[in-house]
C-alpha cells in the first residue's frame, strides 16, 4: 500500500476543522468524521495521529488526535501500542486541558503496563517543565472512579512529596487534585499523612484535596492545620 502523504492528511483534518465552529462537545461528534485514513489498522492510523499531533500547530488538531485515542482505550493490546508512541506527547503539551487529557490516557496504560509507566512518571516527577511535574501526579490515579486497580500508597506518596512544596499554581492544582483522589481510594492512611503534613501543603492544594468531605471532617482539618 502506498504511504499516505503527511501533508495532505494534515490539509484534510485542516479543512475538515476549519468547519467546525462549536464547542468540545461538538468537537467530540466532528471527531468521528471519516477520513481517508479511517479503515486503515490502528496502528497506521496512530502513526498518522502522531505526526498530526507533533507537527500541527492547531491546538484542536492535538484535541482530536486525543479524541482518536480516547475510542481505543478498551482493548488493552492497544493501549500497549500507544504507549511508546504517546509518552512523547507529552513534550509538546503546554496547557492544562491537554495535560490532563493526556492522563486519562496514561492512567489506563498505568493499569496495563504499571512499571514502565510508574517508571516514567518518577522521570517527570522531577522535570524542569511544570506540564510534566503535572502530569506525573495526575495519570497516577485520574479520577478514582474510572479504575479498579491503582498503585499502591507509597507510590503515590512518592510522587506527591517531592512536588508539595513547588511554585507552580496548576502542579500545586495537580497535588490537590490527587490528594483528592488517594483520599477515595485510601481514606484513612490518607487523612492521616494529611494531618501529618498538612503545613506543608499549599493553600491551593488543601482546598481541592478536602473537597466532598463531611463538614466535620473538613472542620476538624482546617482547626488541625491553623494549630499545627
Amino acid at each position: 500500500m502506498k504511504p499516505l502523504d503527511h501533508t495532505l492528511t494534515l490539509q484534510e483534518v485542516q479543512a475538515h476543522l476549519a468547519t467546525v465552529r462549536g464547542d468540545i462537545p461538538l468537537h467530540r461528534r466532528e471527531s468521528k468524521r471519516v477520513y481517508s485514513f479511517s479503515a486503515l489498522p490502528f496502528t497506521d492510523q496512530l502513526a498518522i495521529w502522531d505526526q498530526l499531533w507533533k507537527t500541527g500547530t492547531n491546538w484542536y488538531i492535538r484535541l482530536h488526535a486525543y479524541f482518536f485515542l480516547e475510542r481505543h482505550i478498551k482493548k488493552e493490546n492497544e493501549l500497549r501500542e500507544m504507549w511508546p508512541v504517546i509518552v512523547h506527547w507529552q513534550d509538546q503539551v503546554d496547557d492544562w486541558g491537554l495535560c490532563d487529557a493526556l492522563a486519562k490516557i496514561y492512567t489506563k496504560i498505568l493499569v496495563v503496563m504499571p512499571n514502565e509507566v510508574y517508571a516514567q512518571l518518577r522521570q517527570w516527577n522531577g522535570n524542569p517543565n511544570l506540564w510534566k511535574r503535572r502530569q506525573s501526579m495526575v495519570s497516577l490515579l485520574y479520577y478514582s472512579r474510572t479504575k479498579k486497580q491503582f498503585p499502591t500508597f507509597d507510590q503515590i506518596e512518592a510522587l506527591i512529596t517531592p512536588l508539595l512544596n513547588d511554585k507552580e499554581y496548576y502542579v500545586q492544582k495537580g497535588v490537590g487534585w490527587t490528594m483528592r483522589e488517594w483520599r477515595s481510594v485510601y481514606p484513612a492512611e490518607t487523612l492521616a499523612w494529611l494531618k501529618e503534613h498538612i503545613r506543608s501543603v499549599s493553600s491551593i492544594a488543601f482546598t481541592i484535596a478536602i473537597e466532598k468531605l463531611d463538614a466535620g471532617t473538613v472542620a476538624e482539618l482546617k482547626a488541625f492545620r491553623k494549630a499545627k
